[in-house]
């Protein structure tokens, strides 16, 4: 296919295939189609895509044909595989300039590239990663931002190579490139921070963006590029100074409210920071011990302190309590039982863990995971009013405990109660004891209270097996408040019936079954206990 004469009739083609007319549209996609593997095709689709004057929509058209493209014809071993003079031609031609003025193209753009670089980077593409290090140094703000882009694409795409060879290769490019890649994204960080103390809030924004390319490529490398990453000095000095950026970037939320712009923005750096934090964590649990110490204190802080107090968000929250739990929970971290098998290194993890969870500080974190964070929000009661169902279903397990507060902040208090329970179980048993008796239905507070110290007795009931005369608890205080039919004390009635769904399992005796099958078939008539259909 000659471009020169070819370009019209495929920009035709293009053009009637956005239409949205079948008549019109149906005949132009089998047309190209039919193209697909004509050679010359995608060197017309790339002059109609790099053509800024044309239409948006026939060029993000031509993009997405490139892209498919590449998929099925790039690999020398494909039916109809592209000529690898035409895919030298291709290839120069993607990356002689980063000017795309539309964002959503700019993207598509940088995913192609990133597609071929999979494939060629760098034996039949050694060019490509030094024409992006140069390109993100330019002055011009376009042409800086879209080659950060395409840097970031191409490094998520070259890490996620799993062969041993590819594995090296990216290794090589980590240790060549992770200096350069640092200094980047301090440079865009202390740009960002210096515009937002100034006040000018469009230049910071375009600041932040950068920061969150520069660090989502230093994710990829420092995660993936290393094999002993301990040994090496800038990468253990980028994951420490997270923490201080961290910190930095937590104040600067308190100048936006929630919903601006640049606070969407700003959240989801944060965030990106802690994930940094979580992979490192999950792929090299030894390298991460020197970090165990400030991870714990800087979750713990913004979390379970006033530190975090009108700066912290629920993901954020999220993050920081998976940080907690892993590091908790994580076996690399715990003596071998003969303590003579142990490794040098998960005896330094447990010394520093040990250290950390004293006494008053699992106390706290105790408390206020079920004083703070188990309370029903006001989001959640308005959904069991207005929908009984979806919040029972909601509330088993229609959320993951990654990703969701209350399913995370439960797994949470289960693995730390299991880790510390000798420490845990007389604080959560003051705090039952504390709402022995009917609570005030007048005293909302106190209502909301009691269901979050009932779930944590429900969640922890085989750690507690030895601590709480279950059968004692039921005849003396939670047979009657089942029988409360005050309409406000509902909310109690389906906790304590789940409360015994939980512990029927663990510790019940038998002679006391006849008297709760007969208090929940008096329960079954209550439309607003769905939960006990499910639960019990």
């Amino acid at each position: 296919m000659d471009i020169q004469s070819a370009s019209s009739v495929v920009l035709q083609a293009l053009t009637q295939a956005t239409s949205q007319d079948t008549a019109v549209l149906k005949p132009a996609e089998e047309q190209l189609r039919q193209w697909e593997t004509e050679p010359g095709f995608y060197s017309v689709l790339l002059s109609i895509f790099n053509n800024h004057l044309l239409d948006v929509n026939v060029r993000w058209l031509a993009v997405l044909y490139f892209k498919n493209g590449i998929d099925r014809y790039w690999r020398k071993v494909a039916p109809h595989a592209l000529s690898e003079e035409e895919k030298s031609s291709l290839r120069a031609g993607l990356i002689t300039n980063f000017n795309e003025p539309v964002n959503q193209i700019a993207t598509q753009i940088a995913v192609l590239i990133a597609k071929v670089a999979r494939l060629d980077c760098p034996r039949q593409w050694p060019e490509l990663i030094p024409i992006l290090l140069e390109s993100v140094k330019v002055q011009d703000s376009l042409q800086q931002h879209r080659a950060l882009l395409t840097f970031y694409h191409v490094t998520k795409t070259l890490a996620s190579k799993r062969l041993a060879t590819d594995r090296r290769l990216f290794q090589d490019l980590a240790s060549s490139i992770y200096s350069f890649a640092c200094s980047l994204w301090n440079h865009h960080t202390d740009t960002f921070l210096q515009q937002i103390y100034t006040g000018d809030q469009q230049a910071s924004l375009s600041s932040l963006e950068r920061t969150l390319l520069s660090l989502k490529v230093l994710r990829k490398l420092t995660v993936h590029g290393f094999i002993e990453p301990h040994n090496n000095m800038e990468v253990m000095g980028f994951l420490s100074a997270v923490f201080e950026r961290l910190k930095q970037f937590l104040e600067c939320c308190r100048q936006f409210g929630p919903g601006s712009l640049c606070r969407e923005k700003l959240e989801k750096t944060i965030i990106l920071f802690t994930k940094v934090l979580l992979d490192f964590l999950e792929y090299h649990p030894w390298p991460f011990i020197p970090l165990i110490q400030c991870s714990l204190e800087f979750a713990v802080s913004y979390v379970f302190t006033e530190a975090g107090e009108g700066v912290v968000f629920e993901r954020f929250i999220v993050q920081c309590m998976n940080l907690i739990k892993m590091i908790v929970k994580n076996d690399a971290y715990k003596p071998a039982k003969n303590i003579e098998d142990s490794k040098p290194e998960s005896l330094e993890a447990h010394k520093i863990k040990t250290a950390f969870f004293t006494h008053q500080t699992l106390t706290e974190i105790g408390r206020r995971l079920v004083s703070k964070y188990f309370l029903l929000t006001e989001e959640e009661l308005t959904m069991w009013e207005e929908d009984p169902e979806s919040f029972a279903v909601e509330e088993t397990g229609g959320d993951s405990w990654k990703y969701s507060l209350r399913p995370c902040t439960e797994v949470l208090f289960l693995d730390i109660f299991h880790n510390y329970s000798q420490t845990l179980t007389p604080v959560l048993l003051e705090m039952v004891q504390n709402l022995q008796g009917p609570s005030n239905v007048e005293d909302p507070v106190q209502m909301l209270m009691k269901d979050a110290v009932y779930n944590a007795v429900g969640l922890a009931a085989y750690e507690l097996f030895d601590n709480v005369d279950f059968d004692q608890w039921f005849k003396n205080q939670l047979l009657g408040e089942l029988q409360v039919s005050h309409n406000r004390y509902k909310l109690i009635r389906r906790r304590v019936i789940w409360l015994i769904g939980q512990w029927i399992s663990v510790k019940f005796k038998p002679e006391l079954r006849p008297l709760l099958y007969e208090v929940i078939l008096s329960l079954m008539q209550d439309p607003d206990l769905v939960s006990v259909k499910r639960i019990v």
